[in-house]
């Protein structure tokens, strides 16, 4: 781990959603950090809250109770503007559906978080080129994701998740819909990025390839923590 304190920090969490059927209690006290360079692994049944607690740990939801600081900023104070601009500047977020727009090429898509942010088209360019590189994708760039292997596909969402240099990574069931042996292969290519890029990497998996590549591991059930390890 590098720098001196947690890029990511959420202290005694819950989230409650309210349905005519009662509240529903997602999320229940969670304390949890993330430092530079470190990949820390969520798991646990399904249900237990592990989708729940990536989006407020990213800033696509803030807690009921209890504090989440994404990047020294507390999301459950931030306006939606600002939240809004933490999760474009700050967050990379990768899924098991890969998220991709088909009618994009992959570098297309690799540049939809630079075009939100207004990059100019040379800079946009440069970066998704750079960001296919380091994901062993530098000659595919023309492609759309139909003509792209699932785990070709993973490789353009953890590309797109990059380029952008964010701070955070949060990533959720990012080996779900591959095969053992491409998900061993993008887990390899996740754990060598965090490393080396110095990012703080949250993700959720049921895969024990994954857990077993993780600095730390974290058990959520019934939305509460088990153990750290």
């Amino acid at each position: 781990m590098t720098g001196s304190g947690p890029v990511l920090r959420a202290e005694a969490v819950s989230r409650t959603f309210r349905t005519p059927a009662g509240d529903v209690h997602a999320v229940r006290g969670v304390t949890l950090e993330a430092h530079s360079g470190e990949l820390v692994v969520v798991r646990g049944p399904s249900g237990s809250g592990k989708t729940t607690l990536l989006n407020l740990l990213g800033g696509l939801d803030v807690p009921t109770d209890g504090t989440v600081r994404l990047a020294g900023t507390d999301t459950g104070a931030a306006s939606e503007a600002d939240l809004l601009a933490l999760r474009r500047d700050t967050v990379g977020f990768v899924f098991q559906s890969f998220g991709l727009l088909g009618v994009l090429t992959a570098l297309e898509n690799v540049e939809v978080p630079l075009r939100v942010r207004r990059l100019a088209a040379s800079e946009r360019s440069a970066r998704a080129s750079e960001a296919l590189r380091l994901v062993g994708l530098g000659d595919h760039g023309e492609q759309r994701p139909d003509e792209l292997s699932g785990g070709q596909q993973q490789r353009v969402a953890i590309a797109r998740a990059l380029a952008a240099d964010p701070a955070v990574l949060i990533a959720d069931e990012p080996t779900g819909q591959l095969d053992s042996r491409t998900g061993e292969a993008v887990m390899e290519l996740v754990v060598g990025l965090v490393h080396e890029r110095g990012l703080a990497a949250v993700i959720a998996t049921h895969d024990a390839a994954v857990v077993a590549r993780a600095d730390r591991v974290v058990t959520l059930h019934d939305g509460a923590l088990l153990r750290a390890v």
